[in-house]
């Protein structure tokens, strides 16, 4: 029965780090250690049951024995009662044998159920490890995605400040302030070229409005 103990004793073990340590997903190997635990667990229940099962049997013909002596005891007497020796006589003999059927049976019984009770317990102890066991695996996934996602990050960030991104971002910068150069030069450019008649334009217009007002003062519309 001790194979069943072997790996749950190697996964709560120091093997278990020097597995982790060796392994790509420490969260795979987390679960696939659960999965072998399980199995152990379900391997000795299927012996505690078999187990039990024989202690049962056992018990049943011990007391198959004992009955059977209790019951050529019985007959015997009333043999002796009937004056019959002789039939008297074989009841014994045969209560004899059944006695050291009894022993021999019960003594089996007692051996039997001894190793169930081992067994039961070895199981009960299997079981709380298992849930420790859980427990911890939860805990060291939650460990290991965690760490992950600070790598992930801190990678992430170790990759903004390098000098390639700070040089990238000081051209587009640059590129800004030269589109923003050329817009105001344009502009210029623009007040620069305007034709005279562009100027007359604005005078024209000054005088229509010089008239405007001049016919709303003689309109007394003022």
């Amino acid at each position: 029965m001790f194979k069943f103990f072997k790996r749950v004793k190697t996964v709560v073990g120091s093997e278990m780090n020097a597995m982790l340590d060796k392994a790509e997903d420490p969260v795979k190997m987390l679960d696939q250690f659960m999965r072998d635990m399980s199995e152990d667990i379900r391997e000795v229940e299927a012996a505690v049951a078999k187990q039990i099962a024989n202690e049962k049997m056992l018990k049943r013909k011990a007391d198959d024995a004992q009955a059977m002596v209790e019951k050529r005891q019985k007959q015997a007497e009333q043999a002796i009662e009937s004056g019959n020796d002789d039939l008297a006589r074989r009841a014994l003999a045969d209560k004899g044998e059944h006695e050291s059927q009894a022993t021999m049976m019960k003594e089996s019984w007692e051996r039997a159920k001894s190793d169930a009770d081992v067994l039961r317990n070895k199981l009960d102890e299997m079981k709380k490890e298992y849930q420790q066991m859980k427990l911890k695996k939860d805990s060291l996934k939650a460990r290991a995605e965690s760490a992950k996602t600070r790598t992930k990050m801190n990678r992430t960030m170790s990759s903004i400040g390098n000098d390639e991104s700070k040089q990238g971002f000081e051209r587009m910068e640059e590129k800004v302030m030269q589109f923003e150069a050329e817009a105001e030069t344009s502009e210029d450019l623009s007040q620069e070229s305007r034709s005279l008649d562009d100027e007359f334009e604005d005078l024209n217009k000054n005088d229509v409005d010089d008239e405007l007002a001049a016919l709303k003062k003689k309109m007394g519309k003022e």
